[in-house]
């Protein structure tokens, strides 16, 4: 944290400003009737998402829930372990559970009992479904046996039994005048039912395992889908992760979704990666939710499926993090996966970006914010370009090592080169053209390459000139860009250097270790000029470094000195950037989390400031009301700006006055229950100092006087005072004892001590 001005306001401390973490790790996706909130499941947990915002508003246990309502159940007792699955009727009143030991049971959610238990089917009960109309009271189920069942509520009977699929049934969706039935299976095919009838109308082959099935509402223009109004269709999502509508009259596919994050020469490589596993429709903001294998949720238009918005449920580890946008408005994620993820900040709608065929190791941003780099472990490095409109695109491609590309850094002036290191021991760097703005990838050639072993890091200078490296040799080097001559070594690391930073204003680089110390290096004898102690893994200049076991730490370099310790990852901290205002910072880890940071220290300064003039401004008044003799103004005064010896003082003065026992009660009384509690726990310690002994045992008299035993007992940590307070007056009762004893001592001897009066004394004389 150096800085060559005294009048900079050092940083102090950040506070945590918006947090990117799991919130989804599988099962089923429910939306509110009004698209307005999301449920996702989350390890033991239901995650309520606000879908504006993509911020976690709310936790429950237990929620069931349909595509119409919510409703949380607190007493209503379902066993968990023989529920498969459940749904609730159209008017949330009823719940069907399917289980694993072939029951079907029916509540009552209001009067929480069970109605029906429904007895006939094969293996675990996997698809329960109410039928829409709810005068028909009929219940769809389906089991291992791949039969769909049809279960009379009335008479608890089953009156039909469907069956055309050879695998599990997967799906049901009800035509909008119920008399039809779409079922999907895993055995790729769709099945039409006609209910009335209860045998099937005919049978689609989709050359895919079905997920879910989701029939298109009667409202809307869905002619740009190949939608005509007089025949029925529906969509289906699968294992090739796309969605498809179908016309269920002609049993073709009329549309099939492209997905343009997806480049063409990624398709095959990617097929059945991100097979969808649900789909649901929300008819009110005309959209159809995907949960794909890879936990993203996708919002599509339902009149277009073009891509409206994108959750990412659970990002696994994360393993480097960057600012983007001009304004840095985004965050450019890498976790242990081919694709990159970027993150819209006010949103958190996520881009998912494809290209690399390997974990991404690294990234960074050239200047400008618009344009950055990603290296990964497929041997090469690709250079990303954000639009005006905040879509991010692959621009230029580069090709050239033998081994994976673990560290790179970014030309810092002009965007006109990238260095990378590679665990080929080589480094290399790459001319970046002036212009790029293809939307296909070009491919790079390097313009140098020199050979260096075992690179951990690598990061350029200010002002492009040098390019500083981290060895697991135990040492940094230092190098020139424009012809790659070694200029120097950093020697004194006892063990693998893993980070590398230049200092922003100064001559100075920076190295952290994994032999737990960060060291701050002279550039122009390369000497050792401090070294601060800490397992750290990422650093930066004017910011925390992280460590290997979550926790941050900030640095004044002038004293050595940790100003604060930030405890908010639960792993490994591997990603740290700062912005370029130097005002926030961004913070990825192992945990999965993403965290953005903001720097507080200015508003604390002012807010420290404030209460300073409000503490003197609350002194002056305290002064004048003691001046005027209103002491129980005073009194409450004194205990809200929480000053033990102000409030002595004042008690103090009220006993001075000529009927200072009898004013101190009426002021105590007058006091509020919170008041009373202070002054209680402020005579704790004024009892243990025997000068200030009679003003506590005042305070505790009135209390023991005018309270009855069940009020007192109400009051907070009554039981600590009694214990605190009764050793201390024992000691002040046996003193005080010891000083009346003393004093009828000398009494007696000023007694018997005392000389005869004046005429006795006469007469003794004259005898």
């Amino acid at each position: 944290m150096a800085s060559r001005s005294s009048s900079v306001t050092f940083k102090t401390n950040y506070a945590i400003s918006k947090r990117i973490e799991p919130f989804y790790k599988g099962g089923r996706v429910q939306m509110t009737h009004d698209g307005e909130y999301m449920f996702c499941a989350c390890d033991n947990k239901v995650n309520v998402v606000d879908v504006a915002t993509g911020t976690v508003v709310n936790y429950h246990c237990v929620v069931l829930f349909t595509s119409q309502s919510v409703s949380t159940i607190s007493s209503c007792y379902f066993p968990p372990s023989s529920m498969a699955s459940m749904a609730f009727d159209s008017s949330s009143t009823l719940l069907a559970t399917g289980g694993c030991d072939s029951a079907i049971k029916v509540w009552d959610v209001p009067r929480q009992y069970c109605t029906h238990n429904l007895k006939g089917s094969t293996g675990v009960v996997h698809l329960v479904e109410f039928h829409p109309d709810t005068s028909k009271l009929q219940l769809f189920s389906s089991s291992m046996d791949n039969t769909i069942r049809v279960w009379d509520l009335k008479s608890s009977e089953c009156v039909a039994q469907l069956e055309n699929h050879y695998s599990s049934v997967t799906s049901l969706a009800f035509s909008p005048d119920n008399e039809t039935l779409i079922s999907s299976g895993r055995d790729k095919i769709c099945t039409v039912w006609d209910l009335n009838k209860g045998e099937a109308k005919g049978t689609i082959p989709v050359y895919e395992s079905i997920e879910s099935v989701v029939m298109l509402p009667e409202q809307g223009d869905f002619s740009c889908l190949g939608v005509s109004k007089e025949s029925l269709h529906f969509v289906t999502a699968g294992s090739k992760g796309i969605l498809r509508v179908w016309d269920a009259a002609s049993a073709t596919c009329v549309h099939s979704q492209s997905l343009p994050c997806l480049p063409a020469a990624c398709v095959d490589q990617e097929d059945g990666l991100q097979s969808l596993m649900h789909c649901v429709l929300v008819p009110m903001k005309s959209q159809i939710v995907t949960v794909n294998s890879e936990r993203n949720i996708c919002m599509y238009d339902a009149q277009t499926l073009e891509l409206r918005k994108q959750f990412a449920g659970n990002n696994g580890e994360v393993l480097d993090v960057r600012f983007l946008g001009p304004r840095d408005s985004h965050v450019v994620v890498a976790t242990n996966s081919p694709q990159l993820k970027v993150f819209e900040l006010v949103t958190s709608n996520c881009q998912i970006l494809h290209g690399h065929t390997d974990i991404v190791l690294a990234l960074d941003v050239f200047r400008k914010g618009r344009l950055f780099a990603s290296c990964a472990k497929d041997k090469s490095i690709r250079i990303w370009r954000m639009n005006d409109h905040g879509n991010v695109f692959c621009v230029a491609q580069g090709l050239g090592h033998m081994q994976g590309v673990g560290a790179l850094s970014c030309s810092r002036m002009k965007e006109n080169f990238v260095v990378t290191a590679s665990k080929d021991n080589t480094m290399k760097v790459w001319s970046i053209p002036e212009y790029i703005t293809a939307r296909e990838p070009t491919h790079q050639k390097t313009s140098l390459c020199f050979f260096v072993k075992d690179v951990n890091s690598v990061a350029v200078s200010p002002n492009d000139k040098l390019i500083a490296t981290a060895s697991q040799d135990k040492t940094a080097k230092l190098w020139t860009s424009d012809n790659c001559e070694q200029l120097g070594t950093f020697v004194g690391h006892k063990r693998g250097v893993w980070c590398v930073q230049f200092s922003p204003v100064d001559r100075i680089l920076a190295t952290s270790s994994a032999d737990g110390t960060v060291k701050l290096w002279s550039l122009q004898d390369f000497s050792c000029l401090k070294s601060l102690f800490f397992i750290v893994s990422p650093c930066l200049f004017s910011f925390p470094q992280s460590g290997a076991d979550g926790l941050m730490k900030l640095w004044t370099i002038n004293n050595n000195v940790c100003v604060k310790t930030f405890d908010a990852h639960d792993d490994k901290v591997l990603g740290l950037h700062a912005n370029r205002r130097d005002n926030a910072l961004v913070t990825g880890s192992a945990d999965s989390r993403v965290l953005l940071w903001k720097d507080v220290t200015q508003t604390e300064l002012e807010e420290e400031q404030v209460k300073q003039e409000e503490q003197i401004l609350k002194e002056q008044k305290l002064s004048n009301l003691l001046h005027k003799k209103k002491y129980l103004k005073a009194l409450g005064l004194a205990i809200s700006l929480d000053r033990p010896h102000t409030v002595l003082s004042v008690i103090k003065a009220i006993l001075k006055e000529a009927n200072g026992k009898e004013d101190l009660e009426k002021n105590l009384l007058k006091l509020r229950k919170d008041q009373k509690e202070a002054v209680l726990k402020f005579s704790i310690t004024w009892n243990t100092n025997s000068r200030n002994y009679l003003e506590a045992q005042a305070v505790v008299e009135t209390l023991l006087k005018h309270e009855t035993p069940e009020s007192l007992l109400q009051y907070e940590g009554i039981k600590a005072a009694v214990e605190s307070l009764l050793p201390y007056t024992e000691r002040h009762f046996q003193r005080l004892g010891r000083l009346l004893q003393a004093s009828m001592f000398l009494d007696f001897m000023w007694q018997n001590m005392k000389l005869p009066d004046a005429a006795t004394w006469d007469e003794e004389m004259d005898t």
